[in-house]
């Protein structure tokens, strides 16, 4: 109901707000099924990946049809309590998230390199 109130007031949205949403502190064990019934309650999901890997499990990236979707989904599920972890449900930041990859590229290279060279760094003594 109030996603339909939204569309006809023809309100205007932040700029942050897109249809891709990040979650975090999701349980490792939950299952594709699960994250559905949780996010489809909100509107039709078009993707959900779940992270896998050791720096990717507890997250996932939900998909939505539709922006006013997934707006909703971020108002009633941030905090929501599932298996006693609350979510933290945000919208995805491409540029946020590119600078996190570029910030860990540029910290494994100085690591190289002290270690090619031999230099150790105040922490290590």
């Amino acid at each position: 109901m109030a996603t339909i109130s939204l569309r006809k007031a023809n309100t205007r949205l932040p700029p942050e707000v897109n249809r891709v949403l990040y979650v975090r502190n999701l349980p490792f064990n939950i299952s594709s099924e699960e994250m559905y019934d949780i996010f489809g309650k909100y509107g039709a999901i078009r993707q959900i990946r779940i992270g896998t890997n050791k720096d990717t499990r507890g997250t996932a990236f939900v998909v939505y049809e539709d922006i006013y979707d997934a707006k909703t989904a971020v108002d009633h599920l941030s905090g929501f309590n599932v298996a006693n972890r609350y979510l933290i449900v945000l919208y995805y930041q491409q540029a946020k998230m590119a600078k996190k990859v570029d910030q860990k590229k540029k910290e494994d290279e100085i690591t190289r390199l002290q270690e090619k060279y031999g230099i150790s760094t105040s922490k290590d003594k």
